[in-house]
């Protein structure tokens, strides 16, 4: 699961430095570091979740 998630936040950082996503927070290119503190938040939910 995680190597998933990773997987697409890895693409969605990519497709966001080409064409930004345009969602709030994530309209300049340079926010595309917001995805990677996302994606640290969300894995370590996910590894939390699974080892419980």
């Amino acid at each position: 699961m995680t190597k998933i998630l990773s997987l697409l936040i890895v693409a969605m950082m990519a497709l966001h430095l080409i064409r930004p996503l345009g969602l709030p927070g994530l309209r300049k290119r340079r926010d595309f570091w917001k995805l990677a503190v996302l994606a640290l938040a969300a894995m370590m939910v996910t590894v939390a979740l699974s080892h419980t």
